[in-house]
């Protein structure tokens, strides 16, 4: 990629030569005073001498050449090897107060790399840049890029072995035992029978089934995530395994572990090994749960729609809009008062034009386009959800833990506790008498008179599968707003959680990465300013558009011109043309 050029504001701030450092450079001659002057001022930079000539910017040469009274082109002859550029470097060095990376300075800066930055970045390139940063703010000239790769890659290893020792220390034997147990008989490269932990003879390892991607919406994919999450919560980690390892951390040893395969890891130490593999789980957890709620809603949502679909199928072919209702109407009113004594059949049907059928026509019209409408949708749902659907989504109230921050929603929460609590309640048709059931907004509406029901004996009773049926529209609904959270969940968390625990503590440095300032009314001032400018581009702008005019006018104060026909694509008309073609070659016998 092509260097920039630099402008003058730069050549002055890094490129000039100050009073000491013209002392310093008064004793030499020739190439030999603007190599020293060029190393000098790329070492007061960027905290290192160049690598070799082409690391100098011409334009920067030409600038110290006319400071030094040297031409640029002498700098050809510097020697860039050999006792004189060591010389100059040691000048260099005792005059800025660095010093060279000596054994012990590796050493410190690895430890130094290995505690306050490699136990949170993992990433490689990241870690040598702290580095750097580091060597310059002890004054210790980097060291050279091998011996930098070699005191990264040693951080990084003795900040993964810190971690893995206390994430392994924070798991119980029992614990270890069903993790390592995951891959003692389990290969991806032979998994079958022998796998192991399947629960038949043909089911695959239970690590092989823990990382397979859920299926398409359905009962059976509710329920074999069901099993999943299950199946990992059966390891028994700690909730609080990994609260104090950065995600990124997590991450990076989830995605290694999700990669390896189990003959692999197996050859790992055990603290190493095993922590790979609680990553592993500790984040599918997160992931599983996280697609349980997303069937929840999705299943929600599609047992409304398969009912009102069910429903409007067996409606539409007996559907016919009857015309001329007014009409009906009035005629029979008109028989209805000329002959009050006479029959319906007498006096009624034959006012109507199409008699019987017609009127039987019209109140199916009014009987299918009216609340009857809803309500037979209501009760198709009903039985939707409880001969299919309800066996997942109780199971869900099982292994999901839903919790709201909002008291105007926890009677959702505490509906859902009733659903759970009667779950088996065999055929009971109704909530016991004495029970308190939680009243929220989903039972209201459309749904007020199909919730609950007067009993033999007059008493207005709750209808338990119907009630169930609205407990989780609402819960899906609030779900969907994050009004209500699930635990262990890391989309569908809390939302409190949203920003990283160590944010206050890393402010600054979060918001370098969101590149925003940390004073509030330096973003407002900056948002304000971008958001004038544009207001006023657009109204200098619009007046001079020739297809927009703006005028005093009851239809409106803005008025588009028809934009004129664009030009048929060319490709459009080719396709055209063999369309054509094509087609006149069927008919004829080309």
């Amino acid at each position: 990629m092509a260097r920039t050029p630099l402008d003058l504001d730069e050549l002055v701030e890094h490129w000039t030569l100050l009073k000491d450092e013209q002392v310093l450079v008064s004793g030499k001659r020739g190439a030999t005073r603007l190599g020293f002057a060029v190393l000098l001022k790329f070492y007061t930079q960027y905290a290192r001498f160049p690598r070799n000539r082409t690391e100098l910017p011409g334009e920067a040469v030409e600038f110290v050449a006319r400071q030094v009274q040297v031409l640029a082109s002498e700098l050809e002859s510097y020697d860039w090897t050999g006792r004189t550029v060591e010389y100059h470097r040691a000048q260099v060095r005792e005059h800025l107060g660095f010093r060279e990376c000596s054994v012990a300075d590796a050493e410190k800066l690895t430890a130094y790399l290995a505690e306050h930055v490699a136990h949170k970045e993992r990433r490689p390139e990241q870690v040598r840049v702290e580095l750097l940063a580091r060597c310059r703010t002890e004054s210790i000239e980097p060291p050279t890029p091998g011996r930098c790769d070699r005191i990264v890659a040693a951080a990084l290893r003795a900040a993964e072995e810190s971690l893995t020792a206390l994430v392994s220390s924070r798991l119980t034997v029992e614990s270890i035992e069903r993790i390592v147990a995951l891959v003692a008989g389990a290969d991806q490269d032979d998994a079958g029978p022998a796998g192991g932990g399947g629960e038949g003879e043909d089911a695959p390892p239970i690590l092989a089934k823990i990382k397979e991607a859920p299926g398409n919406v359905s009962l059976e994919t509710m329920l074999t995530e069901i099993d999943k999450l299950l199946a990992v919560r059966a390891i028994g980690l700690p909730p609080d395994l990994f609260i104090d390892v950065a995600p990124k951390v997590v991450a990076a040893w989830r995605a290694r572990a999700a990669v390896e395969s189990p003959s692999h890891l197996r050859t790992h130490p055990v603290p190493l090994g095993v922590t790979l593999l609680a990553a592993l789980l500790h984040e599918r957890e997160r992931e599983i749960t996280d697609t349980l709620v997303e069937l929840l809603i999705s299943t929600v949502h599609r047992i409304g729609a398969r009912a009102e679909k069910k429903v409007t199928e067996q409606l539409i072919n007996a559907f016919k809009k009857v015309s001329g209702k007014e009409n009906i109407l009035f005629k029979l009113a008109e028989a209805s008062l000329g002959a009050p004594e006479g029959t319906v059949r007498q006096v009624v049907f034959p006012a109507v034009s199409g008699g019987e059928a017609t009127l039987r026509e019209l109140v199916h019209e009014f009987k299918t386009r009216g609340p009857v409408y809803r309500r037979t949708v209501q009760t198709t749902l009903k039985a939707s959800y409880t001969n299919h659907y309800r066996r997942g989504l109780i199971r869900l109230l099982d292994v999901l833990e839903f919790r709201s921050s909002n008291h105007a929603h926890r009677p959702v929460i505490e509906a859902l506790a009733l659903v759970a609590r009667y779950a088996n309640a065999g055929n009971t048709t109704y909530y016991p008498l004495g029970e308190t059931v939680p009243v929220h907004k989903a039972m209201g509406g459309d749904w007020a008179e199909v919730v609950h029901r007067t009993d033999k004996r007059g008493r207005r009773r709750v209808v338990r599968m119907v009630y169930e049926v609205v407990a989780f529209q609402a819960l899906r609904d609030q779900l969907k707003c994050k009004e209500i959270w699930v635990v262990g969940a890391d989309k569908w968390r809390n939302p409190d959680e949203d920003l990283p625990q160590d944010f206050e503590a890393r402010r600054a440095e979060n918001y370098r990465e969101l590149r925003k300032p940390l004073d509030a009314a330096v973003f407002v001032d900056e948002l304000r300013g971008q958001m004038t400018a544009e207001l006023t581009l657009l109204n200098d702008q619009m007046p001079k558009l020739s297809w927009l005019d703006i005028a005093e006018r009851k239809s409106g104060a803005i008025r588009l011109t028809a934009a004129e026909a664009q030009p048929e694509p060319r490709n459009l008309r080719r396709i055209k043309a063999e369309v054509q073609r094509r087609a006149s070659c069927r008919w004829s016998t080309c």
